[in-house]
């Protein structure tokens, strides 16, 4: 009964794939990605619906990003977030590409109330109307994760519902599975890619959608900006209903207000919008310096004023942490920036990024300063610093620096910031609310406090190296002696020789067999074996014509690649 049920889930899952493969091949087909399935080397298993729908283009208005920008947004959600985590990834994909993919849109229709009734009966495990005076069936708001319900409780709270899309994890699973083959077919076949790693990319993929799919996640990380900014009168973090909260079901308090970018909201409140703008810059530079944890997506919709003039945040899903030694070398990094000193700013580009191989520091350093004179010889007020850093990032990208997510992250919140306060005060400046934090965050290397701590961290990680070093030698020295230390190899760059080799391999192969069956009809002719048609052996013949038929492919397959 297990192999049974098995064997069902197995051929369930293939015939899924094979669903989700077709029409993955038909949206790249419909916005004229054959080129893409041709290098995949696709196109040799499915040679003729390729090329019928190559044929038929209706995209010359487009360019290449923007139809690569509507392929994700066709695909749902898990393509739609593999392209907001490769619009942080100016290592892979050219800049008109990047800013395409931080146009996603992820708005999508709303699904049934009865799913959704059904979906928070079973997660909440009561009737809707024991654990809700109201619940409003048309939705707020609908994106591709879930959707967004106001309702009250019954002990009269407002609050809002936040229910997952009913089927989302399968579809997300089959999905991940197929990207992960997409990529390994990308890191064999596509000469230069095995650099990037596409495969770590579509792990790390996996992982911010595992937590993005599980709300109590976002419910803890709520919870913890409430901890954080509870002193603030200013500031508000709406209150997790943790009783009506599970995987697949957030409750929260219900918040009213505008937009933090609604100018005349702002003013129907009587709220100055140079007061919000100070406000929400002051919060974010906290947030990255001081507690090392943000907001991952600060844009206007996740920021609420209400009439009191209190700066409510919203959507925990996509949260950013820094370490101690990452916060100091990004500032560095913005210190460099604000004085116009390209040095500083390689050394904090190199101490943020990986890197194997090694820098040419010279050669950074010149177009660092090329960069620093294109920018900064103009007021500041003149300029986008968010717009610098991910000009910046695009150097480092070019010098083989892996830059990583976080820092991505924490650049993308301080440009939507500077965005949104640049429209609440046209005369908004983030390098002087940057400023004093900065100062803070380098003044405190000097304390002896720090010093002190620093240390005695050290003295540990190195007494607890002295103790643990002669076991390991000791197991290093027996695994030799005994013969099982291994030493590994691996050949880059014959990806292309190989499969050279396995094409012409097949074809020799084909034509042996090719020959065999001519020579062996030919026996057969000559020997008269019966069944014959008019004195001509029936099977012999038979050999003749498939002998042709695999001739004749054997030639069309030769002369489609160009060689002889």
């Amino acid at each position: 009964m297990v192999s049974i049920r098995a064997t069902t889930e197995t051929m369930g899952r293939t015939y899924r794939h094979a669903q989700r493969y077709r029409q993955i091949i038909g949206v790249l087909l419909r916005h004229g990605y054959y080129d893409v399935l041709k290098n995949l080397k696709l196109d040799q298993v499915l040679e003729g619906g390729l090329k019928r729908f190559k044929k038929t283009p209706d995209f010359q208005r487009l360019s290449r990003a923007e139809r690569f920008r509507l392929v994700l947004e066709e695909l749902g959600p898990t393509f739609i977030k593999a392209g907001q985590l490769l619009s942080t990834r100016p290592d892979l994909l050219p800049v008109d590409v990047l800013k395409e993919l931080a146009r996603l849109q992820d708005d999508v229709p709303s699904f049934p109330f009865e799913q959704v009734r059904g979906i928070v009966e079973e997660e909440l495990g009561r009737p809707l109307e024991e654990l809700f005076e109201s619940f409003e069936e048309e939705p707020l708001a609908a994106a591709s994760i879930g959707q967004v319900h106001r309702a009250r409780t019954v002990e009269g709270r407002e609050v809002v519902v936040k229910v997952q899309r009913p089927g989302l994890r399968r579809t997300i699973e089959v999905d991940l599975e197929i990207m992960l083959n997409l990529a390994q077919l990308v890191e064999r076949r596509v000469d230069g890619w095995e650099v990037h790693r596409p495969t770590r990319v579509v792990e790390e993929l996996g992982v911010s959608l595992e937590k993005e799919l599980d709300y109590r996640l976002e419910a803890a990380n709520q919870d913890r900006f409430s901890e954080l900014l509870a002193r603030d009168p200013r500031v508000r973090v709406p209150r997790v209903h943790r009783q009506a909260t599970t995987r697949a079901v957030l409750t929260m308090e219900f918040v009213s207000g505008v937009k933090a970018s609604n100018l005349p909201g702002l003013e129907r409140f009587g709220v100055d919008p140079q007061r919000i703008a100070d406000l929400a810059a002051e919060l974010t530079m906290a947030q990255l310096f001081e507690q090392g944890f943000f907001h991952g997506d600060p844009h206007p919709g996740n920021l609420i004023v209400q009439p009191d003039g209190t700066l409510c945040y919203l959507d925990f899903g996509m949260v950013g942490r820094l370490d101690r030694a990452n916060r100091e070398s990004f500032a560095d990094l913005l210190a460099g920036i604000v004085r116009r000193n390209p040095k500083v700013m390689v050394d904090a580009l190199l101490e943020l990024c990986d890197h194997r191989e090694e820098i040419d520091r010279r050669s950074l350093e010149r177009e660092l300063g090329d960069f620093a004179d294109r920018h900064f010889f103009q007021p500041l007020k003149n300029l986008s610093l968010g717009a610098v850093l991910q000009e910046l990032l695009e150097v480092a990208s070019r010098h083989q620096l892996r830059i990583p997510a976080d820092l991505f992250l924490t650049i993308k919140a301080l440009a939507n910031i500077e965005g949104l306060c640049r429209n609440l005060d046209p005369d908004f400046e983030i390098s002087e609310h940057a400023a004093p934090f900065l100062r803070r965050i380098q003044m405190e290397r000097f304390f002896p406090q720090r010093w002190a701590g620093d240390l005695l961290d050290s003295s540990t990680t190195l007494l607890g190296l002295l103790r643990d070093l002669p076991g390991e030698l000791r197991s290093t020295l027996s695994q030799i002696r005994r013969g099982r230390a291994k030493m590994a190899f691996e050949v880059v760059g014959m990806e292309p020789m190989l499969s050279t080799l396995d094409r012409v391999s097949n074809r020799l192969a084909f034509a042996i067999v090719l020959a065999s069956l001519v020579i062996g009809s030919s026996l057969i002719v000559l020997a008269g074996l019966p069944p014959l048609w008019h004195d001509i052996p029936l099977i012999g013949l038979a050999g003749f014509v498939v002998a042709a038929v695999m001739a004749f492919w054997l030639l069309v397959s030769i002369l489609k690649h160009g060689r002889m």
